[in-house]
């Protein structure tokens, strides 16, 4: 029998294209979209929706009572400089939520859980360069910490319970497909919107802050392929760091000016500032490479190119 895979936060960055990923090999009726934004004729049009609250656990029992999830990809969360305007409900979003998840996957049975972490779960003390799988982990923002204490209960359900969660800590993510949606990285999303649009962008991150990235066709990529992978080959069952590639604003800027040569950039950093200085400014993923076969087929040039390209046409 085909799988049943379950989308939550499937209307956000990586949800979308996530959900076309897996419904172009499934087929569109074995992949259930679900998001906390209304149902409308144009999400059903696709294939099956639900709006669903994490929050709310009578909306969770409902779906998973009427789809019987086998795989779950948990998306939903509130990002890092969205939650830091709003701790509490930032905390409570992403913590209760992935509770009420592991709950019902347990419950119901589900046989794999794809969980997201992220770079934020490292801090001021954690080493900057070529960050290690294992190290200092000293978040300083709400998301990380949540994503941090996250980490933890997705080992302590896979000992306890015998949940199969998978997770990985995402770096910055880069896609055409869905509007930024709050992240500190979000910047360089966002700078090729207003390069084809205005042909400027005013950055809110300064020049020589280098973060890692990744290309969202690759992130997509390495999401199907850590949950498909033989449950013996994943032997870290909190997060593992996940590689692309690393950049500061200034190199974005000049890689998008040899397509865009009026393309002008300048500074304004703010309260993100300070959140970007606190995480890596590259990781290193020797672990995905050589558990699960983890390769990235995106740098910079590739990137800046195909995004570029993209949303011309869009």
């Amino acid at each position: 029998m085909p799988e049943t895979i379950l989308i939550i936060g499937s209307e956000g960055q990586v949800g979308t294209d996530l959900a076309e990923s897996l419904r172009e090999v499934h087929g569109s009726s074995n992949v259930v979209c679900c998001d906390i934004r209304p149902h409308t004729r144009e999400r059903a049009a696709h294939g099956p929706y639900a709006e669903l609250n994490v929050l709310e656990r009578e909306e969770i029992a409902e779906v998973f009572s009427k789809y019987k999830p086998t795989v779950i990809y948990h998306l939903a969360a509130m990002l890092s400089a969205t939650a830091e305007m709003n701790p509490k409900t930032g905390w409570e979003l992403n913590m209760d939520g992935l509770f009420n998840i592991f709950d019902a996957a347990i419950e119901y049975g589900t046989k794999r859980v794809f969980w997201p972490s992220s770079i934020a779960v490292f801090g001021p003390n954690t080493p900057r360069e070529h960050t290690p799988q294992y190290c200092v982990m000293d978040p300083n923002t709400v998301y990380g910490i949540s994503k941090l204490a996250g980490e933890r209960y997705c080992e302590y359900y896979h000992k306890r319970w015998g949940l199969d969660v998978r997770s990985l800590r995402y770096p910055g993510l880069i896609g055409w497909k869905a509007q930024p949606g709050g992240g500190t990285t979000d910047y360089a999303v966002d700078i090729f919107h207003q390069a084809l649009k205005n042909g400027k962008y005013t950055s809110f991150l300064s020049a020589g802050t280098y973060l890692p990235m990744m290309y969202m066709d690759d992130a997509v990529r390495a999401t199907i392929q850590i949950t498909d992978a033989p449950a013996d080959q994943i032997r870290i069952r909190s997060s593992y760091n996940l590689s692309g590639f690393s950049f500061d604003p200034a190199e974005l800027a000049a890689e998008i000016k040899k397509h865009l040569p009026h393309f002008e950039m300048d500074y304004k950093p703010d309260n993100r500032q300070a959140i970007a200085d606190s995480w890596p400014s590259s990781i290193d993923d020797e672990a995905a490479r050589s558990d699960w076969g983890w390769d990235p087929e995106y740098d910079l040039p590739k990137m800046v190119a195909e995004m570029l390209t993209r949303l011309s046409s869009k």
